[in-house]
């Protein structure tokens, strides 16, 4: 691989595409092997391929959006449309989950009631075992670049590819049971199937109560917020700060501080220790992509 295809693989928009390529050819695999092969398993491992492709799709038109800059109807920039992104992927976890859930108590109910299903558990299976690593490696890739860009969004597609990883085990091993255990352990298919779903409601709940936190304008983390005032404190003209607020964006923190300075100081001179005080703390951390700082005299 060539060092600008490599880089273009390791960028936002790469991956994600990188991604969708994946995604297309598991879903369309599993689900002809559920439907086919009588898989309620596979079936749902193969939607949830499916919905992550529909979260791949989200995230490219995140980016595209999201890195625009500041205009006149949104003068703050478009850094919120990660976060809608990352809300979007968690709810479609939740709505994946319902339907296998639904899928697999109807095939448990079934079988529990002497109706039997002719699973063919080996090409499911096989497909089953061989997307796990390959979803696992999508996920250490996506996570990467999710937090070199410091894109909610990335990460949260991230977790779907891993959850996507979990589920296709824990479908090889229900499948196995099939395989291996013949007519007598036909439950497993749609148990596994249970189990896969709780495993999405319980990811697509952090998602979700990550991306809404960000919404309500949730605070950083408490060792963040004392580094960033201790940048401040230590910059030359800075007497001392108050009314200190930060919030994140998108998965960036902008913040806003009141600063007091020397009295007599003339307006140039307090803008200036303003400006360092705006390139201290952005320098400081790459994460911090607004500093609003108001100037006040110092009191005697």
């Amino acid at each position: 691989m060539s060092a600008q295809a490599k880089s273009w693989l390791m960028s936002p928009k790469g991956i994600t595409w990188a991604s969708v390529a994946v995604n297309i050819a598991l879903t369309a695999a599993k689900i002809a092997a559920g439907v086919f092969c009588r898989s309620q398993t596979i079936l749902a491992d193969g939607l949830h391929s499916g919905s992550d492709l529909v979260t791949d799709v989200a995230v490219l038109a995140g980016l595209r959006v999201s890195n625009r800059p500041a205009d006149g109807c949104h003068p703050y920039g478009h850094r919120r449309v990660s976060t809608l992104v990352a809300m979007f992927v968690g709810a479609a976890l939740s709505l994946a989950a319902a339907w296998i859930a639904y899928e697999a108590i109807t095939g448990l109910h079934d079988y529990m009631h002497g109706i039997r299903r002719d699973v063919r558990a080996n090409l499911p299976f096989w497909l089953a075992a061989g997307s796990a690593p390959v979803k696992e490696l999508m996920y250490q890739l996506t996570r990467y670049v999710g937090r070199k860009h410091r894109d909610v969004s990335l990460v949260a597609n991230a977790w779907h590819h891993r959850t996507d990883a979990f589920a296709a085990i824990a479908a090889a091993v229900g499948l196995a049971g099939v395989l291996f255990g013949g007519q007598a352990w036909l439950f497993l298919d749609p148990m596994t199937a249970i189990v896969l779903a709780a495993f999405l409601v319980a990811v697509s709940y952090k998602i979700s109560a990550a991306t809404a936190a960000e919404l309500i304008d949730r605070a950083p983390g408490a060792r963040m917020l004392a580094f960033i005032e201790k940048v401040v404190s230590e910059t030359s003209g800075v007497r001392s700060h108050h009314a200190f607020r930060a919030r994140q964006i998108g998965g960036k923190i902008a913040t806003d501080i009141h600063i007091q300075v020397e009295p007599t100081l003339t307006v140039r001179q307090g803008h200036e220790i303003a400006a360092a005080v705006k390139r201290r703390v952005m320098d400081a951390d790459p994460d911090v992509v607004e500093v609003i700082v108001h100037i006040e005299p110092a009191e005697s």
